[in-house]
């Protein structure tokens, strides 16, 4: 006889690693966004449960998540959190495809900027910290969107002084422009 396990639910048991998150502060003015979290990969599965054991002891039991399908290859209907289940569910056109919106039944909603698991560790600071900010009035794809901005940026500077340190253009005659 031939066993088989359910690779769900071997996921299930392996421990996730805590969750990048952050906040605004407590007692904060109201903005846009309550901070961002940061996964580790696209599988919900895995990493809704790191983040809501985080979530549960701050906020109350977190029970439903609600995500846009353009960035989690699988969306699953439900997950086992902490002895309880967290139900999850999908807006493709209505909800930012940066945003995750959490509720808990007692204490409310919270809309956190979900930064792509594989962005620069320096990027993501920066976009945590502008997550977190009291009164944020940019929205999840407005903050990556000026990310990206500051990104290429910096790049194009980057290319700028390579090249000038390399000496510069080379004129028609042969000589330094």
């Amino acid at each position: 006889m031939t066993a088989t396990i359910d690779s769900i639910i071997i996921s299930e048991r392996e421990p996730s690693p805590p969750s990048r998150l952050s906040f605004t502060p407590a007692g904060s003015p109201p903005g846009l966004l309550d901070g961002a979290w940061w996964p580790r990969s696209r599988d919900l599965f895995r990493e809704l449960p790191a983040l809501t054991k985080v979530l549960d002891t701050r906020w109350d039991r977190i029970t439903h998540v609600t995500v846009n399908p353009t960035c989690w290859p699988v969306v699953p209907r439900k997950v086992p959190v902490n002895g309880h289940t967290v139900h999850v569910g999908w807006f493709a056109e209505e909800q930012d495809p940066n945003k995750a919106i959490l509720l808990s039944y007692t204490a409310g909603r919270w809309d956190l900027l979900v930064i792509p698991p594989e962005t620069d560790p320096a990027a993501a600071a920066r976009l945590m910290s502008a997550a977190a900010t009291p009164g944020g009035l940019l929205t999840a794809s407005a903050l990556m969107a000026s990310e990206h901005t500051t990104r290429d940026a910096q790049e194009t500077l980057w290319r700028e002084e390579d090249w000038e340190t390399d000496g510069g253009a080379v004129s028609a005659n042969g000589g330094r422009a």
